[in-house]
């Protein structure tokens, strides 16, 4: 049940605990045969109306609890929202962006405009119509800086004011247009460069949600973030509304009396944050109607009765970065420091050969994790470039190209010194996730002590979420490297991860040649698909090159969900009615 909202609310931080769980020993890809045999969804049928289900979070952290889609960060609140957060358009099974949501969608490359049009009885759960104003008032939530949403990118700016807005130099937004005024329903986006996979969800140009300006409008944007309004009692037009909240640890969502569509089946959904150790158990003993399978935990749950499993592999990823600079907020863009500690691309891309992940995921999850080569996922098609290796082990090559660096030893020293003789110390920043996480990142540290390399964990211990993230994003002097992970888009649109100005880009890495890259990737002349696969396969290249950041590995993602439950699925095409239909069998 989760990872539902990704392609309508662009990327997510996630826990980088891909692999985590209390797994057995184990060689075989069994995991990954079973995974394949199952399917995308349980059986379609009649649902009846009524009945309470449960759901399981996995998570080691409490829940943070910022309930607005322009001001949440992580994928734990898009969860414990997804069943009221509906987002504006729904899509066909490509991703591509349909008619049949709550607003209807209509793209004018000629005129560089987007129109979109909310439905009439499209309603906030407090009964009051989804207008125009509520449309307009995400883009200022997400460009007004006192809100600090890091959602502001220079993928939106492409829309006409915006920017001048955020610069404070404009009071309005001057490329959003209401034709029917504030409580119309009509809005149209005025942009300044059209861009390929605008049809797309998830593409990052324009967003794809409202938020109720009615009810928010009182409360400043800087104290948006902390309101209850946000936190405790936040308003949705999806199927369900929040009914009780324990804060950080669950949350009760019971029918949403406006729904447009109608009364959604279920009368009430509980979720709930378990420790990701004990979900074996809680399959076992059937404690959930719906719980992700930490998949180093696959054995043990394997033959459960009274569940189907669903499995999909989702547009996420694992990897590496290393901080090469800061962001300046002046600016509101990433500021590379050529003299940092990580900037040798050679010492990168060592301690990428150096990693045994292949290894780490076979003995750990039989094959239901596994190695990704690069940093576009194999869901995006043809933009995925098969050529790109990655970065298998091979430790030969990782101690050539420390040498050819000039990181050196000393006589009788077991680590490397840098190319100025000086010692030399890598602070790695990792999360904390289930019981094995350790044992697989003091491996990687016993793999780069190998290559002669002294890396040692920020803190001394692996950090919390919460506090791992608030770290990266704050470019605290105490990490050298870090190992996180994303939900992705369903576009494939890079800006919004490694562009110049994007909050996201938590390497701070930014060069001309990335910049152009990522520029041709989305121009004009991207209209044409060939020379966009291109662009595409070509920057995956450059970026294997530089290392800047190293594609660690994805997963099949398993849900035990009760067999007595149906409509329940992961098809992109279903995520605008899923929480509507899911249901028991009549």
């Amino acid at each position: 049940m989760k990872r539902r909202m990704l392609g309508t609310f662009g990327v997510l931080l996630a826990g980088a605990a891909l692999l985590a769980g209390c797994g057995k020993s184990s060689s075989s890809n069994s995991g990954a045969k079973d995974a394949k045999k199952f399917p995308e969804a349980t059986a379609t049928a009649t649902a009846k109306k009524g009945g309470s289900i449960t759901i399981a979070e996995e998570s080691d952290t409490p829940v943070k609890g910022v309930f607005l889609n322009e001001l949440t960060d992580g994928q734990y609140d898009t969860d414990f929202m997804q069943f009221g957060n509906e987002a504006l358009f729904a899509t066909d099974d490509q991703y591509k962006i349909n008619n049949k949501g709550a607003a209807t969608f209509k793209m004018d490359r000629k005129a560089k405009t987007v129109t979109i049009e909310v439905k009439k009885g499209v309603k906030w759960s407090d009964g009051k119509q989804v207008t125009a104003k509520d449309v307009e008032y995400s883009y200022e939530i997400i460009a007004n800086k006192a809100s600090q949403s890091s959602r502001y990118t220079s993928s939106l700016a492409d829309i006409v004011g915006l920017a001048e807005y955020h610069d404070g130099k404009s009071k309005k937004i001057s490329g959003i247009e209401m034709p029917d005024g504030e409580n119309g329903r009509k809005v149209v986006l005025h942009f300044k460069e059209m861009k390929p996979g605008m049809t797309q969800s998830g593409n990052g140009f324009f967003w794809e949600s409202a938020a109720p300006y009615h009810y928010l409008k009182d409360v400043p944007f800087s104290k948006l973030q902390s309101s209850d309004k946000v936190r405790k009692n936040p308003l949705f037009f999806g199927p369900y509304k929040l009914s009780k909240l324990v804060r950080g640890q669950s949350a009760t969502w019971v029918r949403n009396p406006y729904y447009y569509r109608g009364k959604a089946k279920l009368d009430k959904i509980t979720i709930s944050v378990i420790s990701p150790n004990s979900a074996s158990q809680s399959i076992k003993s059937k404690k959930f109607d719906m719980i992700n399978v930490v998949n180093s935990q696959w054995k043990e749950v394997k033959g459960t009765k009274g569940y189907n499993f669903v499995a999909q592999i989702p547009l996420s990823y694992s990897y590496m970065g290393f901080k090469v600079g800061k962001w300046d907020k002046k600016t509101g863009s990433v500021k590379m420091n050529k003299n940092s500690k990580m900037s040798n691309r050679y010492l990168r891309q060592a301690m990428g050969y150096a990693m045994n992940v292949d290894e780490v995921t076979q003995h750990y999850t039989q094959g239901l994790s596994f190695r990704v080569k690069t940093l576009v996922p194999e869901g995006f098609g043809d933009f995925y470039d098969k050529s790109v290796k990655g970065f298998p082990l091979n430790i030969k090559k990782a101690n050539a190209l420390l040498d050819k660096a000039g990181y050196k030893k000393k006589k009788g020293e077991t680590y490397r010194r840098d190319p100025n003789g000086k010692k030399l110390t890598i602070h790695l920043a990792a999360m904390s996730g289930t019981t094995n996480q350790e044992a697989i990142v003091q491996n990687y540290i016993q793999q780069w002590k190998k290559i002669g390399l002294h890396v040692t964990l920020t803190t001394g211990r692996l950090i919390e979420f919460n506090s791992f993230y608030d770290k990266v994003q704050n470019d605290d002097p105490s990490v050298d490297v870090f190992m996180a992970a994303w939900s992705l888009a369903s576009e494939p649109t890079q800006d919004d991860l490694y562009g110049p100005k994007a909050p996201y880009n938590f390497t701070r890495f930014a060069t001309s040649e990335n910049t152009k890259l990522l520029k041709e990737m989305g121009s004009e002349k991207a209209f044409n698909h060939s020379y966009r696969v291109q662009k595409f396969h070509e920057w995956q290249q450059y970026m294997q090159k530089e290392a800047f950041v190293i594609p660690m590995t994805n997963k099949y993602s398993i849900t035990a969900v009760n067999s007595k439950l149906v409509n329940y699925s992961t098809k992109p095409s279903k995520a605008a009615t899923l929480w509507y239909e899911t249901g028991f069998k009549k």
